[in-house]
C-alpha cells in the first residue's frame, strides 16, 4: 500500500488499484471523508469501477492500520 496526497486529498494505491479520498489536513494528520470513496481511479483496468461498501470498509481499515504507528495519522469521519 502506498499513500500520497495533498492538503485536500489522499491517493491510496492498493496493488494495481488507486482511489482518491478527499479530506483536509490536520496538525498531526489527515481527516479523510469516507463518503468520497466511490470509485477506482485511472489508470487501471478498474477505471471508474464502483467501490462497494465491503471494499470501502476494507480500504478504511487498511489505511488506519498503515498509519496507526505513525506520527501522521489518517482518520475517517
Amino acid at each position: 500500500m502506498k499513500i500520497t496526497g495533498t492538503s485536500s486529498f489522499i491517493i491510496v494505491q492498493i496493488n494495481d488499484k488507486t482511489v482518491k479520498i478527499e479530506g483536509e489536513m490536520l496538525v498531526d494528520g489527515f481527516l479523510a471523508y469516507s463518503n468520497t470513496i466511490k470509485k477506482w481511479e485511472s489508470p487501471s483496468p478498474y477505471n471508474d469501477l464502483i467501490i462497494d461498501d465491503k471494499t470501502k470498509v476494507e480500504i478504511i481499515k487498511a489505511v488506519i492500520n498503515r498509519t496507526s504507528n505513525s506520527k501522521f495519522k489518517i482518520v475517517f469521519d
